[in-house]
């Protein structure tokens, strides 16, 4: 009777298995297609943010490449605008709510730029469709005006704009499954200190940068400064030194208090086909070596304005005690600006330097000489002098009473444009290096040596620099290439990073992405 009332009780148990094990496989289904989806949503949203991406750059490109800035004339002009805000405003009178903008026609927001034609290009370059397997990815962009200020950079006679933009850029994708991502990023010039080394070699070669002979690099600091003897007492450290090439030490002791910045990595042996960041023979980098994102680009100054004469008529020479300008216009006997000049000496006139900030630029008016040769005492005042060539090799000093002194050089039809080899500059106004300044955009020869007073910096970036003579250089060197065999000791004015500024690369960064 008992295992008749048991009848169909497997029959239930299995009915009941098969139940769990349905409801498992259709569980482990939904799973699984939730996982598909999942991955699915993400490819569609990296897909989606790529073409936002691309719409950042192709908005970048636009502003970079073909983007004309306001400036001082024309049709755009800095003056229409409010400035003294972030974001910029447009018109002047604003304070808020008139942000200066470009955008797509599909981006959501409405341009308000002053020039059609730029807001009309904008829209064409910065608005397009990618294709991504088999979908298409669409982005549309818009560009917000932060800021913008003029500057004159370093070396140069003319301003430039430099701005920056917040730009914002939508990847869509449409379709069954939408995908739609923002992303942000700063597109972005700044305002940099030139001489941040004391020596920079711009060349991109094997031996851009050699020291050797106990050539050496340090620092001092002209604002805050002790000194012993007369001169500045030094500190073994902060001798920076860079390169886009490698840099080459020969011989003990050689030693760069300091670091070595390059884009080239590695040490050894150097080659054509394998530049490597240094090659040491017994030299020393007590800062160690950093790795430059790219290559340094220093501008290329503005040759001298209005150009020094060239002709013999007016090389200028002091040919003996009783002093000879040769009827050079701007040159005196005894007498002129310069306040120590005096019976027997030549004083040369300077002219007007260009403005470093706010109205318009001025070009040097008068201080032109030819091919200068310093054979006695020559006095230089505070001003700008622009000079075909320049040669003290020691036969004469050249003094420096009052700064700054801007020397433009020329260099036309000379092979060694700039040559102070006679350890005859004094710079009496003292240890502030930015107190003398050599501007040379040629390819020519320039040569140093250094003395007790010798105080200055030389911004050539495009020259051969030789420095010997083993003495002191206070101040900063920028070049092409430059050796310094001699054991000449460079001792870098950090104050130079408060006095003299350039305008950087462009540059993107502080990206940001968001879901829309």
């Amino acid at each position: 009777m008992k295992r008749k009332d048991e009848r169909g009780v497997a029959l239930i148990l299995t009915l009941i298995l098969l139940l769990i094990v349905s409801v498992m496989a259709v569980s482990l289904m939904f799973i699984s297609q939730t996982e598909t989806w999942a991955s699915m949503n993400y490819k569609l949203m990296s897909q989606s943010r790529d073409g936002a991406e691309a719409g950042i750059n192709a908005a970048a490109n636009y502003i970079i490449n073909t983007y004309s800035p306001p400036a001082s004339s024309g049709a755009d002009l800095l003056s229409s605008y409010n400035n003294n805000v972030s974001p910029v405003q447009y018109p002047v009178a604003n304070t808020s709510g008139h942000d200066v903008i470009l955008a797509t026609s599909s981006s959501g927001q409405s341009s308000n730029y002053p020039v059609s034609s730029v807001v009309t290009a904008f829209g064409s370059n910065a608005q397009n469709s990618l294709t991504a397997g088999n979908v298409t990815v669409n982005y549309n962009s818009s560009a917000k005006l932060l800021s913008q200020v003029q500057v004159i950079p370093y070396g140069s006679s003319a301003y430039q704009t430099v701005q920056t933009w917040q730009i914002t850029s939508d990847g869509a994708i449409s379709g069954i499954r939408n995908a739609d991502e923002e992303v942000s990023a700063i597109l972005e010039k700044q305002i940099t200190p030139v001489f941040t080394y004391a020596a920079f070699a711009s060349a991109t070669g094997c031996g851009a940068m050699n020291f050797g002979g106990g050539g050496t690099t340090d620092s001092y600091d002209s604002s805050n400064m002790t000194l012993s003897g007369g001169v500045p007492v030094v500190a073994a450290t902060g001798g920076n030194v860079g390169t886009n090439g490698n840099l080459a030490e020969n011989g003990n002791p050689t030693t760069i208090n300091g670091s070595l910045s390059t884009p080239r990595t590695g040490t050894g042996t150097c080659s054509s086909g394998n530049v490597t960041a240094w090659t040491n023979s017994s030299g020393t980098v007590t800062g160690g070596l950093v790795d430059l994102p790219q290559q340094v680009v220093y501008p290329n100054p503005s040759a001298p304005n209005p150009t020094p004469p060239t002709n013999s008529a007016n090389a200028l020479t002091l040919h003996n005690s009783a002093g000879d300008c040769g009827g050079v216009t701007g040159c005196s006997l005894g007498t002129g600006v310069a306040p120590s000049c005096t019976s027997g000496d030549l004083c040369l006139a300077p002219g007007i330097c260009p403005l470093t900030a706010g109205g318009p630029v001025v070009t040097t008016l008068g201080g032109l000489y030819g091919d200068l040769t310093v054979k006695g005492t020559v006095h230089l005042s505070a001003g700008c002098y622009n000079i075909n060539s320049l040669t003290e090799n020691g036969q004469g000093t050249l003094t420096i009473d009052s700064g700054p002194v801007i020397i433009n050089i020329a260099g036309t039809g000379q092979s060694t444009p700039l040559d102070l080899t006679g350890g005859g500059l004094v710079n009496s106004t003292g240890f502030n290096a930015g107190s003398l300044q050599f501007i040379y955009g040629g390819s020519g020869t320039v040569k140093l040596a250094g003395g007790a007073k010798s105080t200055g910096v030389l911004y050539a970036p495009n020259s051969t620099l030789t420095m010997t003579g083993g003495s002191n250089w206070y101040g900063a060197v920028i070049t092409g290439t430059m050796t310094d065999m001699g054991g000449a000791k460079i001792n870098y004015d950090q104050n130079l990073q408060k006095q003299a500024a350039t305008v950087s690369n462009w540059m993107l960064d502080s990206f940001t992405w968001k879901k829309n």
